[in-house]
């Protein structure tokens, strides 16, 4: 299995998202051999050095495990990018007479979606555009590990982080089967 890991947080080390991102792709490579292609889209020098096509990088991969923090209601305009580049028509989708197909169908996807706040259906953009944008391209199997109310309390925080935590292995193992 190839597991595209992309990570989107400007926080480095204090990323909730990054810090949960790690835990499934080390739940999944504890798995058995796996190949993890890494993106991190904050890391502007990482980014930099990056030579590959994305869209190449993600039709190799079987399972994407992406880093979505909420910030101002969205994504990380990094993570944008990363769409866009590749939303790309006749490679990952196309138009056809009963409307667009998407190509990149039979993968799985992880998002860790990580906010300071708690969000109803009213506020929350991420999880819905995510779906959407990712469906568009024919992934619809779609498992979204939310971790939520994170600048509420430092208390908050560690219950939040901890729970999502004990979510990781039945996660992983719900994909795998």
């Amino acid at each position: 299995m190839t597991i595209l890991h992309i990570d989107s947080s400007i926080l480095g080390e204090n990323s909730v998202s990054r810090d949960l991102t790690a835990a499934i792709v080390a739940e999944l490579t504890a798995k058995g051999d796996q190949t993890v292609l890494r993106r991190d889209l904050a890391d502007a020098e990482t980014e930099a050095a990056f030579d590959g096509d994305p869209v190449e990088q993600l039709m190799s991969a079987d399972t994407l495990v992406i880093g979505a923090p909420m910030y101002n209601f969205a994504i990380p305009h990094q993570l944008k990018a990363w769409i866009d580049s590749i939303a790309v028509a006749g490679k990952t989708f196309q138009y056809t007479a009963e409307g667009p197909q998407g190509l990149a169908g039979g993968r799985h996807a992880i998002v860790v979606y990580a906010s300071g706040g708690v969000h109803d259906g009213t506020t929350d953009f991420v999880e819905p555009y995510l779906r959407q944008v990712l469906g568009f391209i024919g992934i619809t199997d779609v498992t979204v590990l939310r971790v939520e109310g994170v600048a509420i309390s430092p208390e908050a925080r560690t219950k939040a982080i901890n729970d999502a935590r004990a979510k990781v292995p039945g996660l992983v193992e719900s994909i795998a089967a």
